[in-house]
């Protein structure tokens, strides 16, 4: 009797094992399907030059002469000194949405309302979101620029079509659809810091500064990295702005390395010189991840 008890808790185990696979399979079928078949595809290509138009007997291998053209190739370079200059939109975006949520948070009623308000440009169409700005941004008849020509400037910036100041108007846009996400996940970590820290503090004469220095910036740190990681990541993607406004124009001043990739792999038909391009972006993107998983360490609190 205690054998077939055995066999039978043995069998629904395995029985229940098995379930879980089921229900993990189809997560698991596409993602090595959509994702870690072309990532190792892509690392293969390269190191091949290939227009996959051709077919698969074209592939030919050239090893690592990709990678010695693009840091001989001066648009690349751009692009990528392009996407270090994104980062900036960053921790400019932390800042703002920090400040904005502690105000909402603690100051302003109707707080649901603002949520939304602000949350809108992030969840709307960038496609939709990037026209608007468009005609904000338009050299004649834009908004912008008659308000500036009303106000007594002469000669206002062309914005979008300027090279000087088109890369500052893609990062301003990029702060103020990313803003509303920020602000919603800092008033979830701002809401979950206990309110006897703050009373202690009141109890001991701490002003405003020092119970936002010694205790919301600490207690919102794990907040702080992970839209710190997660935006990084983000600049180096971003391609849909870019695309829809200035397709990385004018003269390159807006090109980064995911619309250089795309332009290289589908206009220029080079599949083997853009997966190079790829494979460039995740070592810089996993570089950027360890240095800040390492950096913190010694500024994040759990």
């Amino acid at each position: 009797m205690r054998q077939k008890k055995t066999l039978v808790q043995l069998s629904m185990g395995a029985r229940e094992q098995i379930a879980g696979y089921l229900f993990v399979a189809p997560l698991m079928i596409g993602l090595v399907v959509l994702t870690l078949i072309p990532v190792l595809g892509s690392l293969l290509l390269s190191f091949t030059s290939w227009n996959f138009v051709a077919g698969i007997d074209a592939i030919k291998f050239v090893g690592f002469d990709n990678f010695e053209r693009l840091f001989n190739d001066s648009v690349f370079m751009k692009s990528l000194v392009n996407n270090l200059i994104f980062i900036i939109t960053v921790p400019i975006t932390i800042v703002l949405a920090l400040v904005l949520s502690i105000i909402i948070d603690k100051h302003v009623y109707l707080k649901d309302m603002f949520k939304v308000v602000y949350f809108l440009p992030y969840i709307s169409s960038v496609v939709a979101v990037a026209m608007v700005w468009q005609v904000l941004f338009h050299p004649s008849y834009g908004p912008v620029n008659n308000f500036l020509i009303s106000i007594g400037f002469e000669n206002p910036p062309k914005w979008l079509a300027d090279i000087d100041y088109a890369m500052p108007s893609l990062m301003m846009i990029q702060i103020w659809i990313l803003l509303g996400y920020n602000i919603i996940i800092f008033i979830a970590g701002l809401q979950g810091i206990p309110k006897d820290l703050y009373e202690a503090a009141d109890i001991d004469g701490a002003n405003t500064w020092t119970k936002f220095r010694k205790i919301t910036v600490p207690c919102i740190s794990p907040t702080t990295f992970f839209l710190l990681v997660t935006g990084i990541i983000g600049t180096f993607k971003i391609f849909d702005l870019i695309q829809v406004l200035t397709q990385g124009g004018p003269a390159n001043s807006t090109t980064v390395i995911v619309y250089e990739l795309y332009d290289t792999a589908f206009n220029q038909l080079k599949t083997g010189y853009a997966s190079s391009m790829a494979l460039v972006l995740f070592v810089i993107c996993l570089a950027i991840t360890g240095l800040q998983m390492l950096a913190q360490k010694k500024w994040v609190n759990y």
